[in-house]
């Protein structure tokens, strides 16, 4: 979660105070229930004594991540709701098209097959009568030259053969008109189908992102609580602690990757005789081609402002101009530092495409939406992981597909 310098200076001037007075306990909202928050009454009885401290500092963390996590499953939702809604407007679309295309279709075939029966007709009134309105077979029958009669005989010949041919071509018209019909009547009842599917997929997400936003503002409200009462229990700041905390939780994820992919490594070798197995999933991928970027309501998509930020974040890690250079093209690459690029076939999510998504809730709760957050994630996760920028981006280049 970003703190702005104000809110840094009013959880700084809480701290102070906290210290001195005892403070009146939090109201906690309904939502907030079923979960035991720290108070502020704790929080100083346990100052002074390094035991009861310590277990309150074990407390306070504890709370903290159950609030992240109650946000971080909502917001998921959310995602996975907006890419649901997305993918079946898609859907609606190419059906819409396949409709219309099919009645167009439909309708130039009817055309074709009328224009067909006209023609068929104006043959049949020819072999039927000549010019001067007498009968043609009558003039054939009468003639007494026999060149004219050969020359006439050949005409006929060869209307009846036209005439044979547009009547086919009018009945082949004809049935594909019908064919045509029909399809079109199918594609309609599968429009209308999707159609009420894309709404309700679109409600759905609507529903969800309304409860993941009533949750993040939640868990950012007690968020800054708990922080900043850890912050008192080991006379240290607020910011100081949530780094520290992203810290911490981004090495545990870490560690939990680095054992999935050992058992994966494990599993393989007892089945080596089997196909070769998918490598494990890293915890950032490309973006690739199968990225989509779902209507996440709420979402600024500003890669400027969000490489801005990224410039001014990263001195605290001690990385310099070139370190930057390098995260512009790791995550240009990732991305495109689009806060809503999501990775289709993985489920890789946000500027620094982590995987799942989710795990950038330890660097505040509006991660869905939020691209200060989710870069605060994705710097802790590659120093953590590769220590710098550039070796994050020289092992993104040395693979392929490229992950880092």
């Amino acid at each position: 979660m970003r703190t702005s310098p104000s809110r840094r200076v009013l959880v700084a001037a809480a701290v102070v105070v906290g210290a001195l007075v005892a403070p009146a306990l939090t109201a906690l909202p309904a939502s907030a229930a079923t979960t035991q928050y720290p108070t502020w009454q704790d929080v100083q009885q346990a100052k002074g004594n390094e035991q009861a401290a310590a277990a309150e500092v074990t407390k306070v963390q504890a709370a903290l991540q159950s609030v992240q996590a109650d946000a971080a499953a909502k917001s998921q939702r959310a995602l996975d709701a907006a890419a649901a809604a997305d993918r079946a407007e898609a859907d609606l679309a190419a059906a819409t098209q396949t409709a219309s295309t099919l009645r167009t279709q439909a309708d130039d075939a009817e055309r074709t097959a009328a224009q067909a029966q006209d023609r068929a007709g104006q043959l049949a009134a020819i072999l039927y009568r000549d010019g001067s309105q007498n009968a043609m077979t009558t003039r054939i029958a009468t003639t007494h030259d026999p060149d004219q009669l050969l020359y006439q005989l050949g005409a006929v010949d060869q209307l009846s053969s036209t005439w044979e041919g547009v009547l086919e071509d009018a009945s082949v018209a004809g049935r594909t008109a019908e064919s045509l019909h029909d399809q079109a009547e199918r594609a309609e009842s599968e429009r209308s189908t999707l159609a009420a599917a894309a709404e309700d997929r679109s409600a759905s997400a609507r529903t969800a992102s309304d409860a993941a936003a009533r949750a993040v503002a939640d868990t950012q409200q007690h968020s800054d609580e708990l922080y900043a009462q850890l912050a008192a229990l080991k006379d240290t700041t607020a910011t100081t602690e949530q780094q520290y905390e992203l810290g911490v939780q981004v090495a545990a994820q870490q560690a939990a990757q680095q054992r999935a992919r050992e058992r994966a490594a494990a599993a393989a070798a007892q089945q080596a005789a089997a196909a070769t197995p998918s490598s494990p999933a890293p915890a950032a991928t490309s973006g690739g081609s199968g990225t989509s970027y779902p209507s996440t309501g709420g979402v600024t998509v500003d890669p400027a402002g969000a490489q801005a930020y990224a410039r001014s974040a990263i001195g605290a890690y001690g990385w310099g101009g070139d370190q930057f250079s390098c995260l512009v093209s790791l995550w240009t690459q990732e991305s495109g530092w689009r806060a809503n690029a999501l990775n289709a076939s993985s489920g890789a999510y946000g500027i620094p495409q982590s995987l799942p998504a989710n795990k950038m809730a330890v660097a505040g709760a509006d991660w869905r939406t939020n691209a200060a957050t989710q870069i605060n994630w994705g710097l802790a996760y590659i120093h953590d992981a590769y220590g710098s920028p550039c070796a994050a981006w020289n092992h993104e280049m040395s693979v392929n597909p490229h992950w880092y």
